[in-house]
């Protein structure tokens, strides 16, 4: 007997619309946590992060340098952008300690051209390639 974590489904999941959604449910790769919210089990995370090996290797191989942003993200580059408001409601949102408004980020355009801004001041410092992998709030 198996002493790997998994269990197959025979039928689709009723909240799944997508195959690809109704696959990976049903072949043990993810489980539904809440709406929009999965879980990786031990062959979905194995697959995962082999995607994320090669993602990487092409990207390194092009020059690419990786960073990793934070998932908590401030208000100010959103709002300068226009997507503060423009994302409405849906958003999730929260005050820090000091009562700064934050989100949890559903994309990073604004802070990586924060953060090239602060870090480079010439375009002769240009080309730079930057990438992260992070799971995203959507």
């Amino acid at each position: 007997m198996s002493s790997l974590f998994l269990r197959t489904l025979r039928d689709d999941p009723a909240d799944a619309e997508v195959p690809s959604h109704k696959l990976l449910v049903r072949a043990g790769y993810i489980r539904r946590a809440a709406p929009g919210i999965y879980s990786w089990l031990p062959l979905g995370l194995k697959v995962f992060r082999n995607i994320e090996s090669v993602v990487r290797e092409e990207m390194d191989a092009m020059g690419a340098q990786e960073i990793l942003l934070p998932a908590l993200l401030p208000r100010e580059p959103y709002e300068t952008s226009g997507r503060w408001t423009e994302y409405g409601p849906n958003l999730f949102r929260l005050k820090d300690r000091k009562g700064n408004d934050m989100m949890l980020g559903p994309t990073h355009e604004e802070l990586f051209t924060q953060l090239v801004k602060g870090e480079y001041s010439s375009y002769k410092d240009l080309p730079v390639i930057l990438y992260q992998i992070q799971t995203k709030y959507r």
